[in-house]
């Protein structure tokens, strides 16, 4: 063996000796997490301390059940925030059970309206498609139902209910109701009058109507989409058109145009710019978003810094820069110290991010705040903070 391969390999160990010294510091740091990441059947690591990181609640190797959850968030003051290790989170994080995950899902959706608002969506695009008589007042009475719902509920919930992880099988009612849901806060940070934000709502409600006359089999195909499959899903749009064909005309229009691009990309007219009207110009921005933040049959859900980047990315070319810029200036901020899955399958707290990079964020890992990049990234929001 000659010397420099020497070198280099007692280089490399102590490289790895002072990596894995700083693993464990970090796995011994009191790092803040979330109290509802909590769950019963749970083998306390460490021991867990309250949102001061002074009075310890619990001791390391309890295991956890209903009462001592409710115990650790009586005693904790009214605060949802705990003190844990980084191994503790890392534990707490990686072995919790999928079926609490979609238990909580389930809670908050009931609680604040989402499952009524979904079910009453998608039954309306159903009777659309068969043809039965929807009057614009019902139409506009289930968009008033949802705008009413936006008003009442926290922002950071509502943007948690379409970036948590959610069944793929449901995700043209999803799509469409969250889609209606980002039109109707765009409205809302662009200062718009109430009269507008319930017919930008009810744009993103109805904007997909017409994928119900596509064969199921080619949305939920598992893979690419074949050209000829492509042209089909593209069909969608027309099929919108004629689908609300009681509507007003402008609905119609911005409803049937959320695939237009600014640079003439789109489809199906190739409309460009202020030829896209403002309503469909905001409805392909949610549209977009969404799409990529939700799990489909061929592709796994993306993180809301992702969907931002790519938002930001297409702003150049195709989407509406003032639109986009709204999604930047008031997304980010409700996902700060919201609980992340990193790309290497460890769970991080966002701490920070820069508006000019906005797919990269600043991430907690195991008590240490790291700039994520291209290498490690945020995978997706984890779903029940």
């Amino acid at each position: 063996m000659d010397r420099t391969r020497l070198t280099n390999i007692s280089l490399g160990s102590q490289q790895n000796r002072e990596e894995e010294a700083d693993k464990n510091i970090n796995e011994n740091l009191l790092i803040s997490v979330s109290a509802d990441l909590l769950y019963e059947g749970m083998v306390v690591q460490d021991d867990i301390y309250d949102a001061s990181g002074d009075r310890k609640l619990i001791n390391s190797g309890s295991t956890l059940d209903e009462l001592q959850i409710e115990r650790i968030k009586r005693l904790n003051s009214g605060s949802n925030t705990i003190y844990v290790t980084g191994r503790t989170q890392n534990a707490m994080m990686s072995k919790r059970p999928n079926n609490v995950v979609i238990e909580v899902r389930h809670e908050i959706e009931n609680s604040t309206g989402y499952t009524k608002n979904k079910d009453e969506a998608f039954e309306c695009l159903q009777e659309i498609a068969g043809k039965k008589n929807v009057t614009m007042e019902s139409l506009a009475e289930i968009s008033n139902n949802l705008t009413d719902h936006l008003e009442a509920t926290p922002q950071d919930v509502v943007l948690l209910l379409i970036n948590a992880l959610a069944p793929a099988n449901e995700y043209l009612q999803r799509h469409c109701l969250n889609v209606g849901i980002l039109n109707g806060l765009v409205g809302r940070w662009m200062g718009m009058p109430d009269r507008d934000i319930d017919n930008l709502v009810l744009i993103g409600l109805l904007h997909d109507t017409g994928m119900i006359k596509i064969p199921q089999k080619i949305p939920d195909a598992p893979r690419k989409l074949t050209v000829t499959e492509y042209e089909v899903i593209k069909t969608h749009v027309n099929h919108t058109y004629d689908l609300l064909s009681e509507l007003p005309e402008d609905i119609r229009i911005a409803a049937c145009s959320h695939h237009e691009r600014l640079n003439g990309t789109g489809y199906n007219y190739k409309l460009k710019n202020d030829d896209i009207i403002l309503n469909a110009r905001i409805t392909a921005v949610s549209d977009t978003y969404d799409a990529v933040v939700s799990q489909r049959a061929f592709k796994e859900p993306q993180s809301p810094f992702n969907a931002l980047a790519l938002l930001k990315e297409l702003s150049n070319t195709e989407l509406d820069r003032k639109i986009v810029n709204a999604f930047i200036e008031n997304i980010p901020k409700d996902l700060v110290g919201k609980p992340v899955m990193m790309s290497d399958g460890t769970i991080g707290i966002v701490r920070e991010y820069d508006p000019d990079d906005i797919g990269y964020p600043m991430v907690e890992l195991g008590g240490r705040t790291v700039k994520t990049n291209e290498k490690l990234f945020c995978k997706s929001i984890f779903s029940d903070d």
